[in-house]
């Protein structure tokens, strides 16, 4: 029988600080996943908290109201007072308030919706191969740099309306958020809102077809709808949240390239592609722990005891990967058949991530584009990635185009 009260101190501990770690990630959590079902992590910036390494216990507790996210649960940059009410968005909120916004945003963040937007999707994506040649150097080109970066903030412009002579600016933004939080993060954030108050602002003098326009028109049946603070807040949570195709993107082609064998499945059959998707976001996914959650009580997980206000985050390289839930997690298959169990690699419960399906499509849409025009491409140099505790990403992707 579990003990349920199994002390702190006897959890096994994860160093986010450990090169070895950083270099392997789901290899160091699969040892803990399969030594414990609660982890202690210790990380910079924010102390110690507890990460849950199994599938059911993880998305059990993406549901659990017990478990709120809070304002602490996000390292927050320094910015001009200006913008501090833009700062809080729909991930800090839990309960009716959070509940509000989802009813009046989610609409036009659909799968239908993102089915729609496809076709300015592909647009996007041909525009960026097209040019990719132009970026070879040393007979290689940066596909981070040059290809999966401006994806993202390309198809955000697009889809919240911001007007082309406004777009360099933007794309300099994207390069910042996609870097990760530093300097040049912080210096982009008041950029960043301010652009996105300039476009609600014209967008409610002149509507057009984009986001903004349908979000400023969405009226709900009591009459309730979107202030100027919560619209400019989506959009700038739009760039900040809209930057994972960069990564999923980077991590799928560097995968497939060094798995050959699943790279010949998926040209043999591209209809393979939304499948594909999913299968990679469960094998090399960016996001490796979800937002850390604060219990409002004391919480018995899996036999441990979770003391009121302790951070708790699911270990994403451990669950996706975790043998209780998925057959032979450890291969990547890109004919695996589709969920039950689905990857948490989006998340779960009321905090699904909003732009899932928007974000599905482009990476379907990119990675496509991608094998078909390039058929002979390759790695030129052994991948680089960024030691960075939270996310499995990439810090360049030299190729050969062929």
């Amino acid at each position: 029988m579990t003990n349920p009260e199994t002390p702190p101190a006897e959890l096994p501990e994860l160093d986010l600080t450990d090169p070895a770690v950083l270099r392997a990630p789901f290899a160091a959590y699969g040892r803990v996943r399969e030594i414990a079902p609660v982890a202690r992590l210790v990380t910079p910036g924010f102390g110690g908290l507890l990460a849950l390494t199994r599938y059911a216990d993880a998305r059990a507790m993406l549901t659990d109201p017990r478990f709120g996210l809070a304002a602490h649960s996000y390292l927050r940059p320094e910015v001009p007072e200006h913008c501090r009410p833009y700062l809080r968005t729909m991930g800090e909120m839990d309960g009716p308030e959070h509940t509000r916004l989802r009813r009046l945003v989610s609409p036009a963040f659909s799968a239908r919706r993102a089915a729609e937007f496809r076709p300015r999707i592909e647009r996007i994506v041909d525009r960026l191969l097209d040019g990719l040649p132009a970026h070879t150097e040393d007979g290689a080109v940066d596909l981070l740099r040059h290809f999966a970066t401006p994806l993202p903030m390309e198809v955000i412009c697009e889809l919240v309306g911001v007007p082309e002579s406004d777009r360099p600016r933007w794309r300099e933004y994207g390069a910042a958020v996609a870097a990760g939080h530093g300097e040049r993060f912080a210096e982009a954030i008041p950029g960043i809102i301010d652009g996105a108050r300039a476009t609600v602002a014209s967008r409610t003098v002149v509507p057009d077809a984009d986001l903004v326009s349908r979000l400023i028109r969405v009226r709900a049946e009591d009459g309730d709808r979107l202030t100027e603070t919560e619209l400019v807040t989506l959009v700038w949570h739009l760039v900040l949240a809209g930057q994972t195709p960069t990564n999923l993107l980077a991590n799928a082609v560097e995968t497939l390239l060094r798995q050959p064998d699943q790279l010949a499945v998926l040209r043999a059959d591209p209809d393979l592609m939304p499948g594909a998707v999913e299968e990679l976001t469960r094998w090399c996914g960016p996001q490796l722990l979800t937002v850390p959650r604060f219990p409002d009580e004391d919480v018995e997980i899996a036999g441990v005891r979770i003391s009121k206000g302790e951070p708790v985050t699911a270990a994403l390289a451990a669950v996706n990967r975790d043998p209780r839930a998925f057959t032979d997690p450890e291969r990547l298959d890109l004919t695996r058949p589709p969920g039950p169990p689905g990857h948490l690699g989006y998340g779960h419960g009321p905090h699904f991530c909003l732009g899932a399906p928007l974000a599905r499509v482009q990476v379907e849409v990119a990675l496509a584009a991608l094998l078909r025009r390039f058929p002979d491409l390759a790695a030129a140099a052994s991948p680089e990635r960024m030691p960075d505790p939270g996310t499995w990403r990439l810090a360049s992707l030299r190729l050969t185009l062929g």
